[in-house]
């Protein structure tokens, strides 16, 4: 279930005239009953709202005052939002002759065509006070709290995203509302500005209006509802044209060789995410998102993570986790991440989220011989991202549930031979090969706003493998491998002053850090140490390696 919550303005459209028929009650209680929470949103005071309507019980929380009172039904709390009005704001209205005029917890309220006066009174106090508009009513409230706010508010207090609610309004006070929300819905009777940004208009008005959104709803939780608005974009194709896809229920991978581009491709991705509003959670297995904006990591390289630590700091809507498997045994990752996937779904039954989970090094964590239990069906996995040097060493099962594949770096064609046959292709700079229902085509990927320094940890203190630097010396009679950047600095300090001159004079250690680690920055400085030459090289390489990596002490 997508959509887990429904906010609903009340006078316009869960009202007519202020009352609320009763078709459009029994409406509220079918959705409750479905497991999703109900929210009210109104421009109303509170007591005002209780003198015509006597089931706020429908609702899990009440927004009044547009966004700068919460109201809880079940306990009959209040909880105020924003500052008070300064007594002078009401005052200098009523001196003024605006009628009629309301002041509740925080909002002031008149009507047309006092939106002037009240804009002058602000002025004169020197307050950072708004005029909202709600079809002839004139709202005064605080600067930044709106419909928006408020529901954010409440959402936060139910432990629910935006992005998993549905929104429905009629007035212009409704914009925020409707825009904040994954789906923002307009009743017949809106105004046609509200209309016009509405990603669903329904066609009965008011009350019957809610009742149809509801039903629709229940029936297939809206995925008949395309939102255009929410589509990621993931880049350009070579006719200029854009490739959009949905934020939700989409399994992507993304594979290439070590160093080919995964890591920007990945990143750039997942940093929209975020800034979208969708949680995530990033399983890393080697650590390599330490550092990335935005994620709050659990595990270290010393401790392993427990699924319980993870759901509990996902449990916040805006906290995305990244969770390092560092101090997992190798032989242990796979039933690890098969013990979090069935926790996740279930939290993902209650809330909505985590919207996308993220698997590094897929071929470790869903190896071939991979069988998925009842509770971890891929198909039934949407919004995941799998990250992956061999596709051909994937589970089966997850390579099937696969809808979309980027293929970075040589060879393209080999790395989708997984998918099918797919032609060669020569990309260009910035291209990947991506593939979808059969078919692939070059897409040039929209980079992340910021640079992402991953695999530090990996070639700080991993093994390269067969990407070791050689300490081999004039002669070549050496043979001493560096797999890492830790070892080759302990390599470095115990050479001998011919081998270590050796290898400085033709550039070997630029050509390295540039080939291999990848670190352009570190190359380009190395590069100059080597032009200068002399024995204080070693100190100065050593230098430049320790101010950009974290090395194991």
């Amino acid at each position: 279930m997508r959509y887990l919550s429904l906010a609903t303005d009340y006078d316009g459209t869960l009202a007519e005239q202020g009352r609320v028929r009763p078709q459009t009650v029994e409406a509220i209680e079918r959705l409750r009953k479905s497991g999703r929470r109900t929210l009210l949103v109104t421009g109303r005071e509170l007591e005002d709202l209780k003198s015509v309507f006597d089931r706020l019980d429908l609702f899990d929380l009440v927004v009044v005052e547009n966004g700068a009172v919460l109201y809880r039904p079940q306990t009959r709390e209040e909880i105020v939002l924003a500052e008070p009005p300064p007594p002078e704001l009401a005052a200098r209205l009523r001196e003024r002759g605006a009628t009629p005029l309301g002041v509740g917890r925080v909002i002031v309220a008149t009507r047309e065509p006092y939106e002037v006066m009240a804009l002058e009174i602000v002025h004169e106090l020197g307050l950072e006070w708004q005029v909202i508009f709600n079809k002839g009513a004139v709202m005064l409230l605080p600067g930044g709290v709106n419909k928006q706010s408020g529901l954010q508010a409440a959402l936060a207090e139910l432990g629910l995203s935006m992005r998993n609610t549905v929104a429905v309004g009629d007035a212009e006070n409704d914009h925020a509302l409707l825009s904040a929300a994954e789906c923002g819905v307009a009743v017949a009777n809106a105004l046609d500005s509200l209309k016009d940004r509405a990603d669903l208009v329904t066609r009965g008005a008011r009350g019957a209006g809610v009742e149809e959104l509801v039903d629709r709803l229940i029936e297939d939780d809206l995925r008949s509802v395309v939102v255009a608005r929410h589509a990621l974009l993931l880049g350009t194709r070579r006719d200029g044209t854009e490739l959009r896809i949905a934020p939700a229920g989409r399994r992507l991978l993304i594979a290439g060789p070590s160093g080919s581009g995964k890591t920007t491709a990945a990143t750039g991705f997942i940093e929209r995410l975020m800034s979208a509003g969708y949680q995530c959670c990033i399983v890393d297995p080697e650590g390599e998102y330490e550092g990335f904006e935005g994620l709050v990591e659990i595990g270290t390289a010393e401790r392993a993570p427990t699924v319980e630590e993870v759901l509990e700091l996902l449990a916040k809507p805006s906290v995305h986790a990244g969770v390092n498997l560092l101090a997992v045994p190798l032989a242990e990752r796979p039933r690890f991440v098969a013990s979090l996937l069935p926790r996740l779904q279930e939290m993902r039954a209650k809330t909505g989220r985590p919207h996308w989970i993220v698997i590094d090094e897929a071929h470790h964590l869903f190896p071939a011989s991979w069988q998925p239990a009842p509770l971890t069906l891929p198909r039934e996995l949407g919004g995941v991202l799998m990250i992956t040097v061999h596709p051909e060493n994937v589970s089966k099962a997850m390579l099937e549930a696969v809808d979309m594949a980027l293929a970075v770096g040589d060879a393209p064609e080999h790395t989708l031979a997984p998918f099918g046959k797919v032609g060669k292709t020569d990309l260009r700079e910035g291209e990947v090969l991506a593939w979808s229902s059969g078919k692939a085509a070059p897409l040039k990927l929209v980079p992340g706003k910021a640079q992402h320094r991953r695999h530090r940890r990996k070639y700080a203190a991993g093994d390269l493998e067969h990407e070791a630097f050689v300490f081999r010396g004039p002669e070549g009679r050496l043979q001493l491998r560096a797999q890492n950047l830790s070892i080759f600095l302990q390599m470095a300090e115990g050479v001998d002053d011919d081998t270590w001159l050796h290898h400085l004079g033709q550039r070997d250690y630029s050509r390295w850090f540039r080939s291999v680690i990848k670190d352009e920055d570190l190359a380009g400085e190395a590069e100059g140490i080597e032009r200068l030459g002399g024995m204080e090289s070693r100190a100065r390489i050593r230098e430049a390696i320790e101010k950009r990596y974290t090395l194991p002490g």
